[in-house]
């Protein structure tokens, strides 16, 4: 049985993908400051700020000898919107830190069983925010950092079976990220939605498909590429 950890899996598009690699037999590491609102024989819940590099890196440590981790798949984000002038130095460390260093320390962690096994699945979840949008530097420029990670820990990683890709979401409802910036129901989230070529906006479970995808074993020929799901978002632009 495969072993899938899962950071930000309390909620939102994290939940899902639990429950979707629930669904398809694996056995789930959900890794958040909360627990998840739902239960499974084979769901482990784990709470930790990935903010504090300290105890990211003990979690790491741990759970590296409890579990033969195959699977590492990181979700947790933040966004920390402000234009350019009213930017913090704190919040970029601080995404610095959530959205680079934790999948960083968690997959050297976990990179031992991989290679020993001759196996492995990493997938990171950017946004489609990585492209630019007005209000995201902060969130941006980390996004697209984690493209940069990938590609490279895939020409690294790929003679010992272990691919590396990236999902990258445009905006996605149901989730407490996106209603924090526009809220439910309101006029902007209608303009938003009519602003998007197919005229809707996403869902947690149209995410966590195409992580599935990049998670089967199936998908072994498959590495360093980034999957925009994002309803045709990333081919031209979008207003907040």
């Amino acid at each position: 049985m495969h072993t899938a950890l899962v950071t930000g899996g309390s909620s939102g598009i994290g939940a899902e993908i639990c429950r979707q690699l629930i669904d398809s037999g694996y056995q789930v590491v959900s890794l958040a400051r909360n627990a998840p609102d739902f239960t499974h024989e084979r769901l482990h819940a784990v709470r930790v700020d990935l903010m504090d590099a300290e105890a990211t890196r003990e979690v790491a440590e741990e759970l590296a000898g409890r579990f033969e981790i195959s699977h590492m798949i990181h979700n947790a984000g933040v966004i920390r919107p402000a234009l350019l002038p009213a930017v913090q130095q704190k919040d970029l460390h601080d995404l610095v830190q959530l959205h680079l260093a934790a999948p960083l320390l968690l997959v050297q962690a976990a990179l031992p069983s991989m290679q020993e096994a001759g196996f492995g699945r990493i997938v990171l979840l950017s946004s489609r925010a990585a492209l630019g949008l007005e209000t995201r530097t902060a969130y941006s420029a980390t996004k697209a950092g984690m493209i940069g990670l990938a590609r490279t820990w895939a020409l690294e990683l790929a003679p010992s079976g272990i691919t590396v890709n990236v999902v990258a979401p445009g905006p996605i409802a149901q989730t407490q990220m996106f209603h924090d910036v526009i809220p439910a129901g309101s006029e902007r989230e209608a303009k938003l939605a009519a602003s998007i070529p197919v005229r809707r906006l996403g869902r947690p479970a149209d995410v966590a498909r195409a992580v599935l995808f990049f998670a089967a074993p199936e998908s072994g020929f498959i590495t360093g590429q980034t999957l925009f799901v994002c309803g045709g978002a990333s081919v031209g632009s979008i207003t907040i």
